[in-house]
C-alpha cells in the first residue's frame, strides 16, 4: 500500500535581484562542493559496493541532471520538441525524458521531438515512456485526482455529474495537506455518502491522461484504490446517477478512466 501526502507548495515568488543572486551563490558552491564531494562519493561507493555502487550513484547524477536540464533548456524543448498545446517541459522535479514521454502520449511531439525519441528508444526500448514519473510534484499542468475502485459482479461503479454525458469513476480532487486517504474517504463521502473503511484500502495504481474539458496538454493524474465501506450507495452533491459499467461501456467514460478500464480488463477482473 502506498501512502504520499501532498506537501508540495507552489513556488515563492521573489523580485529579479534576489533571484540573480542566488543564481549566482549556487553556481559558486556548485564548482567548489560539487568536485569534491564526487571525488569522495566514488571512492566511497568503490569501496563499499564496487562497480555496482559506482553505478548506482551515476544512475543519480544522470537523473539529477536530466532535472536541470529540464528547467535550465525548458523554453528551447517547449519551442523545438513539442507541438503548442503539448505538455511543457520545466517542472523542476522532472526529468526531460518523463516530459518527453507524457508528449509521445498525448501525440503532441513535433517531427524533431518524435525524432529524439526515436533515437533514445534505440538505446533503450520504450525509454521515454518507462521514464514518466507518476510521483511529481503535481502542476498547473497535471490535476491530481484520487479515485475509488468498486467492482461488483466484474461490473464497476461509476458516477455522472450534473450536466455531464460522461461517467467517471468516483473519487475527487486533493486538498491541500491531504493524504491519499483522507481526500478519498472526504470524496466518497460527500458524493456517495458511504465511509470507505481505511484498513481495507488498497493501492491499484496510477493512471495518467488528457483531462477533459480542458486545453490539450493538460494532464488529469489518477491514484486508485479499492476497498470495502459502511453505508449504502446514494448520489449526492454534484452526483446525478450512480451506474454499474462494463467493458463495453469504455466509450462512455473519460480518458483516464478508459486507461483505468483497459487495466482492470486485463486483469480479468473487469468484463
Amino acid at each position: 500500500m502506498i501512502l504520499k501526502k501532498e506537501t508540495n507548495q507552489p513556488d515563492k515568488k521573489t523580485n529579479a535581484f534576489i533571484g540573480v543572486l542566488l543564481f549566482l551563490i549556487s553556481l559558486v558552491l556548485f564548482f567548489i562542493t560539487v568536485p569534491i564531494g564526487f571525488i569522495y562519493a566514488f571512492f566511497y561507493k568503490l569501496f563499499t559496493k564496487g562497480v555496482k555502487g559506482i553505478g548506482e550513484y551515476s544512475l543519480k547524477i544522470a537523473i539529477s541532471v536530466d532535472q536541470l536540464g529540464n528547467v535550465v533548456m525548458q523554453h528551447l524543448l517547449n519551442l523545438l520538441w513539442i507541438k503548442p498545446n503539448g505538455y511543457k517541459f520545466g517542472n523542476r522535479d522532472e526529468t526531460i525524458s518523463s516530459a518527453l514521454g507524457r508528449n509521445k502520449q498525448l501525440q503532441t511531439l513535433t517531427k524533431f521531438g518524435l525524432a529524439i525519441d526515436w533515437i533514445l528508444d534505440k538505446i533503450d526500448p520504450n525509454h521515454t515512456l518507462n521514464s514518466i514519473d507518476y510521483y511529481i510534484e503535481p502542476s498547473e499542468q497535471i490535476i491530481d485526482k484520487l479515485a475509488w475502485i468498486h467492482i461488483v459482479n466484474f461490473e464497476i461503479l461509476s458516477t455522472r455529474s450534473f450536466g455531464k454525458e460522461k461517467y467517471y469513476i468516483p473519487g475527487g480532487k486533493r486538498e491541500k495537506n491531504e493524504s491519499d486517504h483522507a481526500a478519498l474517504l472526504r470524496e466518497i463521502k460527500e458524493e456517495l455518502q458511504v465511509d470507505l473503511i481505511v484498513k481495507s484500502l488498497e493501492f491499484v495504481g496510477v493512471f495518467e491522461a488528457q483531462a477533459d474539458t480542458h486545453k490539450k496538454g493538460t494532464l488529469v493524474r489518477m491514484t486508485c484504490y479499492s476497498g470495502t465501506y459502511l453505508g449504502e450507495l446514494e448520489a449526492a452533491s454534484e452526483i446525478e446517477e450512480i451506474v454499474w459499467l462494463q467493458y463495453k461501456d469504455r466509450d462512455k467514460v473519460s480518458e483516464v478512466d478508459q486507461l483505468i478500464f483497459d487495466y482492470l480488463f486485463q486483469k480479468g477482473i473487469l468484463l
